[in-house]
């Protein structure tokens, strides 16, 4: 052997390693799975609810890249290269302190080379900067199970055993451990002290477009305005084709001299991607606006993405060999918006009820609604005792009755045999009909019902298509 070297006798037999070479990289450090060169900043934030977790996870992101989530009250932060840009761990703990103070946070700040650890010792209410691999575990023993989330029975058996600690934990024979407590309990702990790398999900704050024009000269025309949004909408539709993304909602926001901004809210029916097609249905919202004041300036935002898969055209037309409407009923409703109103335009859904009158509400226009099949309760293949019109009454007619039957501009003739329909005692709404299907001498299919308790009238309550 040459003078200089030293022999290491491994698995794979004699090894020669030049003396001058550092020994460290030799270390369980290195050998950790790319735990060496890795700092993480844990946050411990009790109270906290989801929302303001979710900003603070965003104003984080202006520290370093990889932010993560450990909900529910919990953060993390890879900070080793953001170091040098706030004269190491004194500063940026300052600065993170800083940021949760100004979002009205009180947390609880640790550092540790395994992200794992630096959560646990945050919540153990220890402020820690663990620097170092080796003296992680040393700095972790103190500390008590209960950060570690663990079920209460597992900690209750531990406490009975006297390991309350998690150097009491770490000091049992591994085998025995996962056996009596659990291999994932020891899994759990191998990721704390680094011996097992941890693969933890980065967090991306939700995308959102935003763009504004300063207009050389103030306007008041709907048209001009239009054409002046016209690169914004070229910019929209890049952003959306590169991220594969639609919108469901899009604002615009005319920004005035001396009054607050004027808002023009545009709701899809269904995701959109085709910006001529938002600017149409844009301009169609102008059209109806009352600007108090040209506008000196415009925006266009939209702040709810959604993912967008399109669709494949059906063989048949609408219309043909029953093709169905496809998107230009998403179309027509987004028109009648346009042209009448939000409020103007409803959707109809149905309710887990028995009584007729409560079986169904008013909600908006559902999202992709001409994707679906009309659910009319009138289907031609359903049971007789389970069809209902599409029209019913705000409050049942009274009919005139000749010889114990019901009559509307002539005689009914009851085409269908009796639904019993008894419900509503616990609210006060109690009633007992039979229904029936009725057709009168113009042929029109109406829904009758016979009152079962005296003086049994009869009554309308609906009209079927």
């Amino acid at each position: 052997m040459r003078p200089g070297t030293l022999a290491l006798l491994g698995d794979a037999g004699l090894v020669r390693v030049p003396r001058a070479a550092p020994l460290r990289t030799l270390t369980r450090r290195h050998a950790a799975g790319g735990r060496a060169g890795e700092l993480w900043a844990g946050l411990h934030l009790p109270g906290i609810n989801p929302e303001k977790l979710q900003q603070l996870a965003v104003c984080a992101q202006r520290f370093t890249p990889r932010v993560s989530l450990a909900p529910p009250d919990g953060l993390l932060l890879e900070v080793q290269g953001s170091l040098h840009l706030f004269a190491g761990v004194a500063g940026l703990r300052c600065a993170l302190m800083s940021e949760c103070l100004r979002l009205q946070v009180q947390p609880v700040l640790a550092f540790a080379p395994a992200a794992l650890a630096a959560l646990v010792a945050a919540r153990a209410g220890k402020p820690l900067a663990v620097m170092d691999l080796a003296q992680l575990t040393g700095q972790l023993a103190p500390l008590p199970l209960a950060p570690l989330r663990w079920p209460p029975d597992t900690l209750a058996r531990l406490a009975r055993m006297g390991v309350r600690t998690i150097g009491a934990a770490l000091r049992l024979p591994r085998a025995g451990f996962a056996r009596r407590v659990g291999s994932q309990q020891l899994a759990m702990l191998d990721v704390l002290t680094g011996r097992t790398p941890e693969v933890r999900v980065t967090f991306h704050a939700p995308e959102r477009f935003r763009r504004r024009r300063e207009l050389s000269c103030e306007l008041e025309n709907h048209a001009l305005l239009l054409a002046a949004l016209a690169p914004l909408f070229a910019d929209l539709g890049a952003f959306l084709r590169a991220r594969q993304c639609g919108v469901v909602e899009l604002e615009c926001r005319l920004t005035h001299r001396h009054v607050p901004a004027t808002r023009c809210v545009v709701r899809l029916a269904a995701p959109a991607t085709d910006v001529q097609r938002l600017a149409g249905l844009l301009g169609e919202h102008l059209s109806a606006l009352n600007l108090p004041e040209p506008a000196r300036a415009c925006e266009l935002r939209a702040d709810a993405l959604v993912p967008h898969l399109p669709g494949s055209n059906g063989l048949w037309q609408p219309g043909e060999h029953g093709g169905s409407a496809g998107n230009e009923a998403c179309g027509l409703i987004e028109r009648l918006r346009a042209r009448l109103g939000s409020e103007a335009v409803h959707g109809l859904t149905r309710l887990e009820a028995h009584r007729p009158e409560n079986a169904w509400a008013v909600t908006g226009p559902p999202p992709a609604a001409g994707h679906r099949g009309a659910q009319s309760g009138c289907c031609a293949d359903a049971p007789a005792a389970g069809r209902r019109p599409l029209w019913l009454l705000r409050a049942p007619q009274l009919l005139c009755v000749r010889d114990g039957l019901p009559r509307r501009r002539g005689p009914l003739r009851l085409v269908s045999e009796p639904e019993r329909i008894e419900t509503g005692w616990w609210d006060g709404g109690e009633i007992a009909r039979d229904y029936y299907t009725a057709v009168d001498i113009h042929g029109v299919r109406l829904w009758v019902f016979r009152e079962r308790a005296a003086p049994h009238g009869w009554f309308l309550h609906g009209v079927f298509g």
